[in-house]
């Protein structure tokens, strides 16, 4: 069993994320948008599709579950109508839907595979993580990204990056709502093992101790900077860690401190030694063309993000801290070993620099003479980096309007 301690299910990250992602989607005035939009049937789609298809958990029907859903629901104090629904899938998983309409109940559903496999409690911790998904509200969220970037369409990196993170946090909330629904840790985890084996861990005799000891040396792969965790869901070694951190943490400060930790692995774009050099590259030598003037543009800063953007989840956050390093000394470090690693990169961070340069629609002789400071750090001979900015000119410079009005 856990700890008795009140800790706050929710992470401030996946908070502030959502919080973000919603502005950057405009999402109040899109939401009033969509509000005056006809009945999207995406509430129709889904009853009629459960009611034709599945078993709907009613007392009279299936008392048992019955009592197990509804005794879930209410220790974790959701009052809103909720329709629970067993599917004949050998799937071992359960979902949730949010209701659109105020009127209109919500739906979880279990699949009958994930019935045959679990214990009481191990249902009821999958049966608490899909009801924290309602009470987290994460669908809300999911229907104004998937509005605004329908099928065929992406977000931008930096903004596709922050949404993953964010799906990845609201699981490992979902989690703590699916503890909160049984509080017995052994359950939780075993229920893990179940749903990505399939096996009776009974019958195939395995202990809670040994599937605990097998986590942490499959999570250590995590945290040593060599997995990375990319799909929607955390991978089962940080969700299964992060359920023993809220259960055993005697603080919430406690709590916060240790999930930094695994948060860690969940901000890892990349995974390679030149990956961070390369961060380091494009931050240091965006400063310090973009200073030369002591007059940073918005479109400097700009082009200095959106190269950022493929490689730190929050770009803005990683420029912040590498102005207040020595620029030049980190600059000089990263060219060395991004030249050690791959000399291949020469050209396209030349090229990266020269984009810096011409981000403002503005060259300036001093922006010339350090571009070819830094070529020449780079490897390239002077006729080499005038080639260059040449073609570059010829590409891609657009006079600014202010210089011929």
């Amino acid at each position: 069993m856990g700890n008795v301690v009140n800790l706050e299910p929710s992470i401030e990250l996946e908070k502030k994320l959502a919080e973000q992602i919603h502005n950057a989607l405009q999402g109040q005035v899109v939401s009033l948008v969509l509000q005056q939009l006809n009945d999207s049937g995406s509430d129709a789609w889904w009853r009629s599709n459960m009611e034709g298809h599945s078993l709907k958990v009613a007392k009279e029907l299936l008392p048992d579950m019955y009592e197990l859903c509804t005794s879930v629901k209410e220790r974790l104090g959701f009052t809103e109508p909720v329709d629970f629904y067993i599917t004949g899938d050998s799937t071992v998983n359960a979902f949730s839907v949010a209701a659109e309409k105020e009127d209109q109940p919500h739906i979880v559903n279990i699949n009958s595979g994930l019935i045959a496999l679990m214990t009481k409690e191990e249902l009821e911790f999958v049966v608490g993580h899909e009801l924290g998904h309602l009470i987290n509200r994460d669908t809300a969220l999911s229907r104004l990204i998937s509005f605004v970037f329908p099928e065929g369409s992406a977000p931008p990196i930096t903004l596709l990056y922050k949404i993953r993170l964010h799906s990845q946090l609201a699981e490992l909330v979902a989690d703590r709502f699916g503890y909160m629904a049984t509080n017995n840790l052994n359950a939780c985890v075993t229920a893990f093992f179940k749903m990505a084996s399939g096996l009776d861990l009974q019958k195939m005799n395995v202990s809670i101790d040994v599937l605990l000891k097998d986590n942490m040396k499959h999570l250590e792969y995590f945290l040593k900077d060599k997995g990375l965790s990319h799909a929607t869901h955390p991978v089962n070694p940080i969700r299964v860690q992060a359920l023993n951190l809220f259960a055993n943490s005697t603080s919430q400060e406690e709590l916060d401190k240790e999930m930094e930790q695994l948060i860690s692995i969940l901000l890892k774009v990349g995974n390679s030694e030149q990956d961070e050099y390369l961060a380091r590259f494009i931050a240091t030598a965006g400063l310090l063309i973009a200073n030369l003037d002591d007059d940073v543009t918005k479109e400097e800063t700009d082009t200095i993000i959106e190269n950022l953007a493929s490689l730190k989840i929050f770009p803005m956050q990683f420029l912040e801290e590498m102005k207040k390093t020595d620029v030049t000394e980190v600059f000089n470090d990263a060219v060395a070993n991004l030249i050690r690693l791959n000399p291949t990169l020469r050209e396209g961070m030349m090229n990266y620099m020269i984009s810096i340069v011409m981000s403002d629609k503005n060259i300036s002789k001093d922006e010339v003479d350090l571009l070819t400071h830094y070529g020449s750090k780079i490897g390239f001979s002077h006729m080499e980096i005038a080639n260059l900015m040449a073609v570059a000119i010829q590409q891609r410079f657009m006079p600014s309007l202010d210089s011929i009005w």
